[in-house]
């Protein structure tokens, strides 16, 4: 009989905002934020789950905040890459400070501080029971990190995105403005694009969508919800995708 509490997902990524960082602060790393989060990525990862991390960088630098202020596009959006590595860095010192081993990949190379992303070596650092942390995006402006981690679980054959918001699901509204904003259990990608809903931009919902990669929405910041949603709780919006 299988254990109630083993893993229902033997490779997965997961996807975090800059703004996970953000703690109680308006920008930059909050260390209890910082701390929380580590500690959650490790629980998992105790498990003996395979899992990759791609970060955003948004508590930092947004590359639509630079347009805005007359920087250029594609200047502004590699600025905001460089902010996601700020991030990884920081995530990857906090996880091995307790004890698990990781390795730092970007997208843009910069060999003093990270590897260079590679597939198959990605691939061998979680057979060997590392976390990976993926960094700058794709490498390209225009891109977001949403596409980014379709596109890096597609690669790495990953089972499953697990999207960690602030919020517990995908929601027909957004809960923290609309008190009777109705939160779905399971939701197809279909009705996402059709209904207008943000869980994840168009490309990265449309990548997905084609490789057939379910989408698992949940609160990363509700103690304990990773592990949990590793284990098969209902604590998550699954975003399925009809054939």
């Amino acid at each position: 009989m299988e254990d109630a509490n083993s893993p229902r997902y033997r490779r997965v990524v997961l996807k975090l905002s800059g703004e996970a960082l953000l703690g109680g602060q308006r920008y930059g790393i909050d260390p209890q934020a910082l701390a929380a989060l580590a500690d959650e990525i490790v629980e998992a990862h105790r498990l003996g789950v395979q899992l990759a991390v791609v970060i955003g960088g948004g508590n930092i630098f947004r590359g639509l905040q630079a347009a805005a202020h007359g920087i250029d596009k594609v200047v502004g959006d590699y600025m905001g890459m460089l902010a996601t590595v700020i991030n990884g860095l920081a995530l990857q010192n906090a996880i091995e400070a307790r004890g698990v081993p990781t390795r730092l990949q970007t997208a843009i190379a910069m060999a003093q501080i990270a590897e260079p992303f590679i597939r198959r070596r990605a691939i061998r650092h979680l057979e060997k029971g590392r976390i990976v942390i993926f960094a700058a995006g794709t490498g390209n402006p225009y891109f977001t990190t949403d596409t980014a981690a379709a596109l890096r679980a597609i690669e790495l054959g990953a089972e499953a995105i697990l999207k960690g918001t602030r919020v517990d699901g995908v929601y027909d509204a957004d809960p923290e403005q609309v008190a009777t904003a109705r939160r779905y259990e399971r939701i197809s990608s279909r009705e996402i694009l059709e209904k207008g809903l943000r869980v994840m931009d168009l490309t990265a919902i449309t990548l997905c969508q084609e490789n057939q990669l379910p989408i698992l929405v949940f609160n990363i910041n509700h103690r304990g919800n990773l592990v949990r949603l590793l284990q098969g709780a209902p604590v998550a919006t699954i975003v399925h995708h009809e054939q």
